[in-house]
């Protein structure tokens, strides 16, 4: 099994900013939430029980799974974009030369 990336992985590139990592968080939840409800709609038959009600509840548990999947970092799409986006701040420690 592959382990999902970590936070502690970005504690060496130092502090993240807590408004740029709760916005990673979010664009992970909605793609996950897409992922997910685009998956419930390749089912192969309808839902025995089917009614509105059920679909609302299923679409909030899967919004919810969705939420706490992306807090947890399960595919590590947030811990991705902390990296690409966090000003770096020395860059001649990345090279090794001075600028």
């Amino acid at each position: 099994m592959i382990a999902p990336l970590s936070s502690n992985t970005l504690s060496a590139a130092g502090p993240v900013d807590p408004t740029l990592k709760k916005s990673a968080q979010a664009f992970e939840a909605l793609l996950l939430r897409q992922l997910i409800g685009a998956m419930r709609k390749g089912s192969l038959g309808d839902d025995i029980f089917g009614s509105s009600a059920s679909g609302t509840y299923r679409e909030m548990a899967d919004a919810r799974t969705a939420d706490a999947l992306a807090v947890r970092g399960a595919l590590g799409i947030a811990a991705l974009i902390e990296r690409q986006l966090q000003p770096e701040s020395a860059p001649a420690s990345i090279s090794g030369k001075a600028p």
